[in-house]
C-alpha cells in the first residue's frame, strides 16, 4: 500500500472539522467511480482526524489493490506477515520460518508441507507463489522492540477504538500504556517483542511487588498501580502477534496480578454538613464562576464530575415541561458505559445552577482533571472535607445515600446513577415527571433560595 508521506497527507481543515480528501487515481478510475475523496471525519482534534484518515486511507488502497496489483502491491511487514500466516492456517499448516524448519531433528513436517504443495502445482502463478510463502516459510518475519510495538499499538492497531475518545480521553488511555512500556524498558531494557520471555514478565512483577510490599518502611503503592502496567503489557504482548497472525503465542505476561489490600474508600457526606458548610451563601467566593456551578449541579444530580463537566448546550433542557439534562456520548467523546446514558431531572440547588449555566461548562469541557483539581484545592483551603476519605466523587456517593434512606425504587436508583439493572422487572426509572417527583424527596430545603442572591454575576 502506498505509505502515509506526511503527517496532514489528505487531511483537510473545512471550519472547526477535519476531512479525508484525496484525488482517485486514474489507473483505478474503471473500479472506482469518484473522482474526488470528499469524506468528514467528524472530529476537531487534530490528532483523532490522523487517526481516522488512516483507516480510510489504508480501506481505499486494500480495494484498489485488487484491481492494481502492480500499483498499490506494497504492504507494511507486519500485514503481509499476517496474511501469509492465515494463508498457512488454510492450508492446515502454523507458519513457521524456512530456519526452523530445517533446523529440526526430524523433517517430518517439512515432508508433508512439500506433499501439501505437490497437488497446488495446476494452481495459477499468483496462487502458487502465495502457497509456497505460508507453507516453506519464506515471507520476511517482523521485527518491532516493545517501544515500536507501542508506537504501532497506538497508531494503528486501537485506532478504531481511539477514533470514539476525545483528546484528553486519548491522552489518558496513552499515558497508561506508555508508562507501561517506559517501565519494562528500564527494567529489561527496549528489547525485540519476540526475545520478551517469561523471566522478562517477571522483572517487572518484581519492580512493583517492591512498591507495593516496601521492606524499608516507605509508604506501599496500591497493587492497582502495578495490575495497570501488567495488563498493559499483557494486552499489548496479545494485540501485537494477533495483528500479525500468530493468535496462539503464549503471553509471558499471562496470570499475574496484584491483590489490592489498600482500598482507599470515598466517604459520602452527610446532608447536614452539606446544607451548613457547602451551601453557606459566600463559601465558595473567589472561587471560578464555572466551577462553582458545577459543584452545585453535582449535589443533586449524581453525576460524575467528567460527565457534567463535558455536557454539551444541546442536552441541557431548561424549556423542557420537565427541565433536565441528558448524558449522552458524543461522536468525540465517549461514556463510561452504555448504561451511563441517563436523563436526570433537575431539582433543588442543580436546577438553579443549571440555569447560570445553559450553555455547559466551556472552561472544563474535556478538561475534567482541571475542574477536579481547582475543586480539590478550593475545598481544602475552606476546610469543606470532613476527613481524609472525602473527595469531590463523595457528591455522587452522598446522592446514591440520599435515593436509598429516602426508600426510593431500586430501579429509579440504577437509572439515576447510571449502572446496570441486574433485574429487568425493576424497569428503567420511570417517566423523567416521576423521576423529578421521586427527587424532590431528597432535594435541599435551601436549594432553591440560594444561588437568586449568590455573587455568580460576570
Amino acid at each position: 500500500m502506498k505509505a502515509i508521506r506526511r503527517p496532514d497527507q489528505y487531511l483537510r481543515l473545512r471550519g472547526d472539522i477535519w476531512h479525508y480528501v484525496r484525488r482517485v487515481p486514474k489507473a483505478v478510475s474503471h473500479i472506482d467511480d469518484r473522482t474526488l475523496i470528499y469524506r468528514s471525519l467528524e472530529t476537531d482534534s487534530r490528532k483523532v482526524a490522523r487517526q481516522r484518515r488512516d483507516i480510510f486511507a489504508y480501506e481505499d488502497e486494500l480495494r484498489w489493490s485488487e484491481a492494481t496489483p502492480s500499483r498499490f502491491k506494497v504492504t507494511p511487514r507486519e500485514v503481509a506477515y499476517r496474511d501469509v500466516s492465515h494463508h498457512a492456517r488454510a492450508l492446515g499448516f502454523n507458519y513457521e520460518p524456512m530456519d526452523s524448519l530445517i533446523s529440526r531433528d526430524t523433517v517430518t513436517d517439512l515432508l508433508q508441507r512439500l506433499q501439501a504443495l505437490g497437488p497446488l502445482k495446476e494452481a495459477p502463478e499468483q496462487r502458487e507463489e502465495q502457497d509456497v510463502d505460508a507453507l516453506l516459510g519464506v515471507a520476511k518475519t517482523p521485527t518491532a522492540t516493545i517501544s515500536e510495538a507501542m508506537e504501532l499499538y497506538l497508531s494503528e492497531i486501537v485506532a478504531d477504538e481511539l477514533a470514539g475518545k476525545s483528546p484528553e480521553q486519548v491522552k489518558n488511555f496513552s499515558k497508561i500504556k506508555r508508562r507501561a512500556v517506559a517501565n519494562f524498558v528500564s527494567i529489561n531494557g527496549d528489547i525485540d517483542m519476540r526475545d520478551i520471555t517469561r523471566e522478562h514478565a517477571h522483572a517487572v512483577r518484581k519492580f512493583w511487588h517492591e512498591r507495593i510490599h516496601p521492606k524499608d518502611g516507605s509508604k506501599p503503592m496500591s497493587g492497582s498501580s502495578g495490575n495497570k502496567d501488567l495488563g498493559s503489557l499483557r494486552k499489548l504482548y496479545r494485540r501485537y502477534f494477533e495483528h500479525i497472525g500468530e493468535e496462539e503465542r503464549e503471553n509471558p505476561f499471562r496470570n499475574m496480578r496484584f491483590k489490592d489490600k489498600i482500598l482507599t474508600k470515598v466517604m459520602p457526606f452527610k446532608d447536614d454538613w452539606v446544607r451548613s458548610r457547602i451551601l453557606s451563601p459566600d463559601v465558595f467566593e473567589g472561587l471560578n464562576r464555572e466551577g462553582a456551578l458545577l459543584c452545585m449541579a453535582l449535589i443533586e444530580t449524581g453525576c460524575r464530575p467528567s460527565e457534567l463537566a463535558n455536557i454539551r448546550p444541546e442536552n441541557i433542557r431548561l424549556e423542557a415541561e420537565v427541565p433536565h439534562i441528558r448524558i449522552r456520548q458524543t461522536k468525540d467523546r465517549e461514556l463510561k458505559s452504555g448504561a451511563s446514558v441517563q436523563d436526570i431531572p433537575l431539582v433543588g440547588v442543580a436546577l438553579e445552577a443549571m440555569r447560570h449555566a445553559p450553555s455547559g461548562f466551556p472552561h472544563y469541557r474535556d478538561r475534567s482533571y482541571l475542574l477536579s483539581a481547582s475543586l480539590t484545592k478550593a475545598f481544602k483551603a475552606r476546610d469543606l472535607f470532613p476527613t481524609k476519605q472525602h473527595r469531590i466523587y463523595s457528591f455522587r456517593h452522598s446522592f446514591e445515600n440520599r435515593m436509598l434512606e429516602a426508600g426510593l425504587d431500586f430501579g429509579l436508583r440504577c437509572t439515576l446513577m447510571g449502572h446496570r439493572n441486574p433485574r429487568p422487572e425493576y424497569g428503567d426509572g420511570g417517566s423523567l415527571a416521576y423521576r423529578r417527583d421521586e427527587l424532590l424527596k431528597i432535594a435541599h430545603p435551601v436549594s432553591a433560595e440560594l444561588l437568586q442572591s449568590y455573587p455568580f454575576k460576570g
